[in-house]
């Protein structure tokens, strides 16, 4: 009888296990989801909601290719999991046995048991149910007057765009004293408070949400700020204050949890056949300076490959290597690699460059004693991930790097260059004579 590997969860770690296990085997693959019939990309929901893609078209698979790679697809909800029979049970009646279990059960926004939480029109931005929430109570601004977002994260600025895109005012309440300022160094989150302003989004910085209102009918009427009770009426409020596993269903099962799912190196729980993997896994131990938990596309991508070599056979612990991250902060384009912290750490050196006009900057942080370079964050500048991850691992000092900076860069055709002015101003800060040197496709692709 073949293999049954059963993977709750049809998100990019839970399809990526299955692609890779069909690559590498004949097992029987089943995903289960309660969310949507078939995977999509999750980053692309703003994109729907702002007129620039149909849902369908943020399916990267055809229907016809999961009967070809002979992978079953199942809608419904697990509703409870006994480890010790290998079964599974679903809300809507039924059971399933499995051989090998993945879970990849992905993340859920945070509610911290606000009044009014569970309001009509109150709602996060991370399912495809939420985007149908957001839908039918902001489709213009006529529907919905103004929306209040909470948690000045991501997501957030995300959700802030999508209502600013049909005109529907924004007010966005953030908790910290600068927007994502645990994350961005101090010149990095100003910029981004002024470039959000500039988008004519009602930025309140230093405040936390008290409560929301309720209109009578069920439905949210206003929000109340705890600092200074001030209510701001609104028929959405866009709750985005992080994440967290969405592992509610796991925890009377005997399978361990943290925070997350708790997995060794190979992604194994506490029993020899169930893994987890993506957001909802938690690894005991941290690997290097990396959280135990990492809510991130990329990553979910690499659990997902790691663990298909696993249960076919080749044992293979994960190792996600360098840090890397991109995101978009309404018309900025951010990048990271390597390691940029919000504060610097004793050893670190820091040099920082700013365009006098535009919103473009690069934050370089190195090692003072080596000069070994630690990490870059740039701001409207593409950089390639690829020459960034192969200086880390050669561990390339700060010179070399800002030397050959105009191979990492990856902006189209036309842009205007800036590695000049950049290296000038370290110069003159350093007291270094570093010359730019000319781009080299030999370099890029060696």
């Amino acid at each position: 009888m073949e293999e049954h590997i059963v993977i709750i969860g049809n998100g990019i770690s839970g399809v990526t296990a299955a692609r890779h296990i069909r690559k590498l085997s004949d097992k029987r693959i089943t995903i289960i989801s309660s969310e949507t019939d078939y995977f999509f990309s999750r980053t692309a929901l703003m994109y729907i909601y702002m007129g620039h893609m149909k849902f369908e078209n943020t399916q990267p698979y055809e229907p016809w290719f999961w009967k070809k790679n002979r992978i079953e697809l199942k809608k419904a909800f697990v509703e409870r999991i006994e480890p010790d029979k290998n079964l599974l049970h679903f809300a809507e009646g039924g059971s399933l046995k499995y051989d090998q279990l993945i879970l990849a059960t992905g993340s859920k926004p945070n509610k911290f048991g606000w009044p009014g939480q569970d309001l009509d029109g109150v709602m996060g931005m991370y399912s495809k149910q939420n985007l149908d929430d957001l839908e039918k109570y902001a489709p213009s601004n006529k529907e919905c007057k103004r929306a209040v977002i909470v948690g000045g994260g991501l997501i957030g600025i995300e959700m802030a765009e999508m209502l600013r895109s049909r005109d529907i005012p924004v007010t966005f309440l953030v908790r910290e004293d600068s927007f994502w300022n645990g994350v961005l160094p101090d010149a990095e989150s100003a910029m981004i408070n002024e470039h959000i302003k500039e988008h004519h989004i009602d930025l309140r910085l230093g405040v936390n949400l008290e409560q929301i209102r309720e209109n009578g009918k069920g439905r949210v009427k206003s929000i109340v700020i705890k600092e200074t009770g001030e209510e701001i009426l609104c028929d959405v409020v866009g709750l985005t204050a992080g994440v967290s596993p969405n592992i509610e269903f796991v925890k009377a099962s005997g399978i361990e949890t943290g925070r997350g799912i708790k997995v060794n190196r190979l992604l194994k729980t506490n029993y020899e056949n169930i893994y987890a993997i993506g957001d909802c896994a938690e690894q005991h131990e941290a690997i290097g300076s990396r959280r135990p938990i990492e809510a991130v596309w990329y990553t979910g991508r690499m659990m997902g490959e790691t663990v298909a070599r696993t249960i076919c056979g080749t044992p293979t612990e994960y190792k996600p290597g360098h840090w890397f991250n991109s995101a978009k902060f309404l018309d900025i384009e951010y990048q990271t690699y390597g390691w940029v912290w919000a504060e610097p750490k004793e050893g670190e050196a820091r040099f920082f460059w700013k365009h006098p006009k535009e919103h473009l900057l690069v934050h370089l942080n190195f090692d003072k004693a080596t000069r070994k370079f630690i990490g870059i964050n740039t701001f409207g500048i593409r950089m390639r991930h690829e020459l960034f991850d192969r200086w880390l691992t050669e561990e390339k000092s700060v010179d070399y790097v800002l030397a050959h900076l105009k191979d990492a860069n990856f902006d189209p055709e036309f842009y205007k260059l800036h590695e000049e002015a950049i290296v000038e101003k370290f110069n003159k800060e350093q007291g270094t004579n570093i010359k730019v040197a000319r781009k080299s496709w030999k370099r890029i692709f060696a």
